[in-house]
């Protein structure tokens, strides 16, 4: 991992503390967005297709849609949940 300089430039060697936040804050987002969609397509898979073949059937494609939809509301009822109890 690269640790960002006040500067911007490769010459100087200070640390900026915002900077590295920031980059952190960045690949941390990105590492929760991959593993978020990874278990999304695992565990919509995993429930919906029960023949793996060249295409969905209707009722596969529905189910998927299904799943994710409810796995992403569900998450975002959690993400409040968590969120408001640590405002608290």
């Amino acid at each position: 991992m690269d640790f960002p300089s006040s500067s911007g430039g490769a010459s100087s060697n200070q640390f900026n503390p915002d900077a590295f936040k920031n980059q952190l804050q960045t690949q941390l987002a990105q590492a929760y967005a991959e593993e978020f969609l990874e278990t999304l397509r695992t565990k919509c898979f995993d429930k919906c297709i029960t023949k793996p073949g060249s295409s969905l059937s209707g009722s596969e494609s529905s189910c998927v849609s299904r799943c994710m939809d409810r796995y992403v509301e569900a998450t975002g009822i959690i993400s409040k949940a968590l969120f408001s109890a640590t405002q608290h």
